[in-house]
């Protein structure tokens, strides 16, 4: 990831859900809360936060969204995803692409 790509902000813990849109403002660095140098982190900024979150059964339930890296890898914590499902998510979440 590059400052300024811009993702999806995942929340994986509790409710699991897209929230909102955020821009990379820091390239990747130690993860300074791991012992293990393979794991790393990014710095990021908030560009819009979605009017409703897209949750992960939503994703599954889309048609449009059936070949989504989340759904065919888990526990991915950065994953590409194609033009075509940023814009299904971002009109998902009530936000423009």
């Amino acid at each position: 990831m590059a400052v300024h790509d811009r993702a999806f902000f995942y929340h994986s813990v509790t409710e699991k859900a897209i929230r909102g849109v955020v821009k990379i403002v820091r390239t990747a660095y130690a993860d300074p809360s791991s012992d293990d140098p393979r794991w790393v982190c990014v710095d990021v900024k908030t560009v819009k936060s979605f009017t409703t979150p897209v949750t992960l059964a939503q994703i599954k339930a889309a048609p449009d969204l059936s070949q989504i890296s989340l759904l065919r890898q888990s526990r991915l914590s950065v994953a590409p995803i194609s033009l075509q499902e940023w814009q299904v998510i971002c009109k998902m979440g009530g936000v423009e692409p």
